[in-house]
């Protein structure tokens, strides 16, 4: 077999592994674009020393010892990912001013298909769903690295005790001690969204309540909004530290600072595990519409609990493979990736 020939099943190979490798990474690092820049050096890693690979372990297993010494390194500057109701309080929309933090700062949204695996088992794919959910993501962040990827390992992808205690290079006890110390936290920390209740697929109910949605905020139709908004609902809008809480104070927001949304056109995508959509607002200078969030959407009771909208547009309708500009018909634009 030629040496071209061998390259390039070695390449196949390892990209049979990208989808699970960046789930993993990003439930890890909690940022998207880390998260296949991780999976991009474990690859070449995993490339360039194959032929050391004895086989002792799967080759999935060594993959994923690889990406986790990756996010580890990527990790010790101490840098953990947050959601804006992480580092501040609610503010009253009588004091809302919109102050924008690093990117660096936040967690970031990820398309569904970059990081969930196609499985044929149910339950797998339900679990996968929920811990690439936000509210799962932020908790994952509050817990120290090595702890991160012990519940992972475990909870998520169901390795057994030995196997994490193999990839850390530790032993079973210490996996046993990480794990119930980082379900402590994430008991004592419970985040905004966790009891988020999202079926898969869709159940009519809430089906009908995404389609009554689109219709109330195409037609920025605040009463009709209101009451798709459960009392406690929560907005955040990334890079910018405000949330609200709240119908009445999301909605007044709506209507003052957020008035040139008016008018938009919304293009659903799968993000996180969870309902989303791309928001294009009117574009007055090229006319058409112009992109300006990616929306996802927390469900609760047969209501919106969460409203979360990451605006720095340039990097994530790429990443979601979709257009930076729509026509005025906004049918003829094909659903993100």
């Amino acid at each position: 077999m030629s040496d071209t020939a061998t390259t390039a099943e070695l390449d196949s190979t390892l990209e049979r592994y990208r989808v699970e490798l960046t789930g993993y990474c990003y439930r890890m690092l909690g940022s998207s674009f880390e998260a296949e820049d991780a999976v991009q050096d474990t690859m070449i890693r995993a490339w360039r020393s194959f032929e050391k690979f004895e086989g002792r372990s799967s080759l999935r297993s060594w993959l994923y010892r690889i990406a986790t010494n990756v996010c580890l390194d990527m990790l010790t500057a101490g840098n953990k990912r947050a959601r804006p109701m992480d580092l501040t309080e609610s503010t009253p929309l009588a004091r809302a001013a919109l102050s924008p933090r690093p990117d660096s700062t936040w967690l970031e949204p990820m398309p569904d298909a970059r990081v969930l695996p196609t499985t044929d088992d149910p339950a797998e794919a339900a679990v996968a769903k929920e811990s690439v959910r936000l509210a799962f993501m932020a908790a994952l962040q509050q817990l120290p690295s090595r702890q991160r990827a012990v519940l992972i390992l475990r909870e998520v992808l169901a390795w057994k005790a030995s196997e994490v205690a193999e990839l850390l290079g530790t032993s079973v006890a210490s996996v046993n001690s990480a794990l119930q110390r980082a379900r402590a936290t994430l008991a004592e920390r419970r985040q905004p969204g966790a009891d988020a209740s999202v079926s898969d697929p869709l159940d009519e109910e809430q089906q009908k309540l995404l389609e009554r949605y689109v219709a109330a905020f195409e037609g920025y139709d605040m009463s009709a909004l209101t009451a798709l908004l459960h009392e406690d609902a929560v907005m955040t809008m990334p890079p910018f530290d405000l949330w609200l809480t709240g119908a009445d104070d999301i909605t007044g927001f709506m209507t003052t600072l957020g008035a040139p949304c008016a008018g938009s056109r919304l293009v659903p995508v799968q993000v996180n595990g969870l309902p989303g959509f791309a928001q294009y607002k009117p574009d007055p200078e090229a006319g058409g519409f112009t992109p300006w969030a990616v929306q996802v959407l927390e469900i609760s009771d047969d209501r919106i609990t969460g409203f979360h909208c990451f605006l720095d547009t340039r990097r994530w309708f790429p990443l979601f493979g979709l257009p930076l500009h729509l026509e005025a018909e906004p049918d003829q634009v094909e659903q993100g990736a």
